[in-house]
């Protein structure tokens, strides 16, 4: 599982902390030299020095708030990685077109608005090729489809479509959703993702989950 945090010696808080700590002594080494060899009958308005010393301030408190807004981004991140581990080996649904086929089977399910006269399914693969057709259910409401790939068919990603007319030809409304096992997390972005059969998707898509039952080592002794 990749971590990213926000904070640390690499934000950009900390590396805009460190030049101006190198642009003060810098200030403090020139104010020095030239309070040393100022005319004392003519002595340097110390008004522009406060003014200076003013920036710094300014800018070292901007750089805190920096530092202080990276730490509670990294810690929100922290936590939604923490919360994420729990989908880890449960199957969740999404609303893509795209599932990843693992061990020969990629599921979906599909959603339609009303009746219709005959529903048309089509799965391709990454490069557009049809590789299956088959005719689904016409009732309105969510269906579920589990294409069982033909044996040496690759893993990969592959994408469903559907046609569906109603009895006097007009289109009927669908949705489709990709179901599949949380298999690991990572980090885009900042923001955490979930690995579902080969497809990234972000915790805020899921649509529904489902724990997925392991098998009992004992039953399989037992048989």
């Amino acid at each position: 599982m990749e971590v990213t945090a926000a904070a640390g010696a690499n934000s950009e808080a900390s590396k805009s902390s460190t030049k101006l700590a190198d642009d003060f002594d810098n200030f403090l080494a020139l104010l020095t030299t030239q309070l040393q060899f100022q005319d004392p009958l003519d002595p340097m308005d110390s008004s522009q020095f406060t003014e200076q010393l003013v920036s710094f301030t300014q800018v070292e408190q901007s750089i805190a708030t920096n530092k202080n807004l990276e730490n509670l981004i990294s810690q929100t991140q922290t936590a939604a990685i923490s919360d994420a581990v729990n989908y880890l080996g449960t199957e969740i649904t999404v609303e893509t077109d795209r599932a990843g086929l693992r061990d020969g089977k990629a599921k979906w399910e599909y959603g339609l608005q009303s009746n219709s006269d005959e529903t048309k399914i089509i799965v391709q693969d990454s490069k557009g090729k049809v590789v299956y057709e088959g005719i689904g259910e016409n009732k309105a409401g969510l269906h579920e489809f589990i294409w069982d790939a033909p044996e040496g068919t690759p893993d990969g990603i592959y994408k469903l479509s559907l046609q569906a007319e109603s009895a006097n030809g007009s289109e009927v409304q669908t949705a489709i959703y990709s179901k599949g096992v949380v298999e690991s997390i990572e980090t885009l972005n900042g923001q955490a993702h979930l690995s579902v059969n080969g497809i990234l998707t972000p915790t805020t898509e899921i649509q529904a989950v489902n724990t997925v039952k392991k098998p009992d080592p004992d039953a399989e002794d037992a048989s």
